[in-house]
């Protein structure tokens, strides 16, 4: 993930009163500074529950809706803010469309479900408990078998830089190489951590893809831009050679549109919307955010 320090030369939080997007930049003219609103913070750990349960969910329909999901594949997951070594994940076999906060499941390191009653998919336990120990600062995690991302994975390659979103990732993914079946062995776990490293993107060879996030809106939204631009490597490769942006645009590119704030506010319009659409996302759990293990 893009550290926020990167992107103080562009984004800032806008002051009281403030209405307009931008503003200019004294100490560089010619250029502006984007103001946006910021993650919000809470007063309590059960809203903070309740925030990042609702959140994910919100990001179980958006896949759906944009059918990034298939079968019983993928999984998102993502931290609890109270027992930071436990994360909430989706229930095996449970349609990403019809999912609750009720339904989520919460699991432990060790693939022990400490909360709910549903099943576990041994894929989701392996992957993403290596994923969040390797990395503290992954909140969310998300990983799907989208029809763009398993296509370009078979390619074996990584994303180029040839669009303005593309430079999302830019110097910041890595490829996972080989297949060795269905994911069922820690040690594969370990090593995709291991690989991620601290990028915020995974392309899986022969699998998919997998982001990760310091809030389950990054994470969510890294994974939706991820797809969408192996569809636009995979469309500009059958037509002819991509041209690349250069390496010095694409890094400055990427401190803008890479940086986490971004990746949390372009979530934002798909949350709007999905809310908007199926409001029970934001029905409260019988618990209303506490938790009793």
């Amino acid at each position: 993930m893009a550290s926020e320090n990167d992107a103080v030369k562009f984004f800032r939080e806008p002051s009281d009163g403030e209405k307009l997007s931008f503003a200019k930049d004294t100490k560089n003219p010619g250029k502006f500074i984007f103001t946006m609103p910021q993650p919000p913070t809470f007063a309590s750990v059960e809203d903070e529950r309740r925030h990042r349960k609702q959140r994910l969910v919100a990001a179980f329909r958006i896949f759906s809706k944009l059918g990034l999901d298939e079968g019983v594949g993928g999984h998102l997951t993502c931290r609890d803010p109270e027992y930071p070594d436990l994360f909430w994940v989706n229930p095996f076999g449970k349609s990403f469309g019809c999912i609750t906060t009720k339904d989520l499941i919460l699991v432990d390191h060790d693939g022990t479900v400490v909360h709910g009653r549903s099943p576990l998919n041994a894929a989701a336990f392996v992957i993403h408990s290596k994923i969040h120990a390797a990395r503290p600062d992954a909140i969310a995690a998300c990983h799907s078998h989208s029809m763009y991302g398993k296509a370009f994975s078979s390619l074996a390659t990584e994303i180029l830089p040839i669009t303005q979103d593309a430079c999302m990732f830019y110097q910041h993914h890595a490829l996972f190489p080989g297949f060795n079946g269905v994911v069922a062995d820690e040690a594969e776990g370990e090593r995709m951590a291991e690989t991620l490293g601290s990028n915020k993107a995974l392309i899986l060879q022969n699998h998919g893809l997998l982001t990760v996030g310091g809030s389950v809106d990054e994470a969510a939204f890294w994974f939706i831009a991820l797809d969408r631009s192996c569809q636009a490597q995979l469309l500009a490769m059958s037509a002819g050679s991509p041209v690349c942006i250069s390496h010095e645009v694409a890094a400055d590119s990427f401190k803008t549109v890479g940086s986490a704030l971004s990746g949390w506010f372009n979530f934002q319009p798909y949350f709007e919307l999905i809310t908007k659409e199926q409001p029970d996302i934001l029905a409260d759990d019988q618990e209303d955010g506490k938790l009793v293990l």
